[in-house]
């Protein structure tokens, strides 16, 4: 029935009836430490770094889907694939280190969130903190789960401001149009280090295990509750979220690509290429140049996303230690049936905001989440074209031999830029 109202249904809604988790996980993609990342790289490299977003799109997608693809075939989740291959000590320390890597990631959006809330409205950061970190806590506990994704598409639109506030900067198109398609090869040593903060920062590995666990909150919506029924997936459903997947991780490069315009065209254009360091001052530094309205949009899609990627960030640690250790899981669950699940997201988020109290730089707290994540993410790779390539785990639709070459090459490339964060 469902299947034939989207048929009777208008083409316009049947598109936004495709858009589901492909598109919310590239939105979080882009949450608050990663806008600061891409503004750093627009204001110190200008536009020499624009080509990264045509690059990173492909690998992105096909690293997603596949990814998609292992949860809508085997019915579990990443963790619960990659069991059938490694041991579980290995899977305790992949783990491990994603929590680590997400808690302080956490920790660098809620600060990134109270610097700009506490220059737009004056509440003091440490406050607002703690007010954020609660308040996601208890939505993502207590909310269902169609209105808890229902909230987050939504919330995804609001990264459109940054694409108004590139046009409102007037760049210099032809300009922009040069370095995006005739790629200049990085020269500098800061060219080379923003390469693989932007890698780092876009291929990361919790939204690995958040897409993959979405497939099958989606399927538990449509009634498939055991993972018996979830096993293997119409060709109809496979195409769908090739189309989300497609459209979600454009959107987040195309994001991505308008933060670092608008930061060359003028943080860069006037020389202010060591002022950022942080959300608040990448707001400040701003204004300027690019005027009040163009700032305060660039502040309003750095809060809005902020609460896309935190539940994402702590979400995605909760499904891989339940995942690890096989506790009942879902944000459709209610609490009381899978405290260990809640709990971890829980922790996760209570430790971000104590990061916050500390004296760690955010500069600091992002370079080891770098670290942690470049090392982990090459790791994962290979062991997610592992699990797509096994015929059994895959229900014998297992990812074509086109998506793991770009996944491999993909690999290559985290591998190389895990070795350039030391060099």
């Amino acid at each position: 029935m469902p299947e034939e109202n989207q048929r009777k249904s208008g083409p316009l809604r049947r598109f936004f009836s495709l858009l589901g988790p492909g598109v919310v996980t590239g939105a979080a993609d882009d949450d608050p430490s990663g806008i600061v990342t891409y503004t750093i790289t627009g204001a110190q490299t200008g536009t020499s770094l624009l080509w990264t977003a045509l690059l990173t799109w492909p690998l992105m997608g096909a690293v997603q889907f596949m990814c998609a693809r292992i949860g809508l075939v085997s019915g579990g989740g990443l963790a619960a694939a990659m069991h059938k291959k490694l041991p579980r000590w290995l899977l305790i320390v992949s783990a491990l280190a994603l929590f680590a890597a997400n808690t302080v990631n956490i920790g660098a959006d809620l600060a990134g969130m109270a610097d700009v809330l506490q220059m737009l409205v004056k509440i003091p950061a440490g406050i607002s903190v703690v007010i954020i970190g609660i308040l996601i806590i208890v939505t993502t506990t207590f909310f269902s789960y169609k209105a808890f994704a229902s909230v987050l598409k939504w919330l995804a639109a609001t990264l459109f401001a940054y694409v108004i506030t590139g046009f409102l900067v007037h760049p210099d198109w032809h300009e922009i149009l040069r370095a995006t398609f005739l790629p200049q090869w990085p020269t500098s040593r800061t060219q080379w280090t923003t390469l693989v903060a932007i890698l780092g920062t876009t291929i990361s590995p919790y939204l690995f295990f958040w897409q993959a666990s979405q497939e099958i909150e989606e399927e538990k919506e449509k009634g498939h509750r055991t993972q018996a029924s979830r096993r293997g997936a119409p060709a109809r459903d496979l195409n769908n979220r090739v189309i989300d997947v497609g459209l979600g991780t454009f959107f987040s490069n195309f994001i991505m690509y308008f933060i670092i315009l608008t930061a060359a065209a003028t943080l860069h254009r006037h020389g202010v290429t060591t002022q950022v360091e942080s959300s608040r001052d990448a707001v400040r530094v701003l204004e300027p140049f690019a005027g009040k309205f163009a700032a305060l949009l660039y502040a309003a899609g750095l809060i809005s996303v902020g609460f896309l990627a935190i539940p994402t960030l702590a979400g995605s640690s909760a499904y891989a230690f339940a995942e690890t250790f096989a506790w009942r899981q879902g944000l459709g669950q209610k609490l009381h049936r899978a405290r260990a699940f809640y709990g971890t997201l829980a922790c996760s988020i209570v430790f971000g905001i104590a990061l916050c109290f500390t004296h760690v730089k955010a500069t600091d707290a992002l370079f080891l989440t770098a670290v942690i994540n470049g090392m982990l993410a090459p790791f994962l790779l290979i062991a997610i074209v592992w699990v797509a390539s096994d015929n059994a785990i895959m229900r014998g639709q297992p990812s074509s031999w086109l998506a793991r070459i770009v996944v491999i090459i993909t690999t290559l490339g985290m591998f190389a830029a895990a070795i350039g964060i030391f060099l």
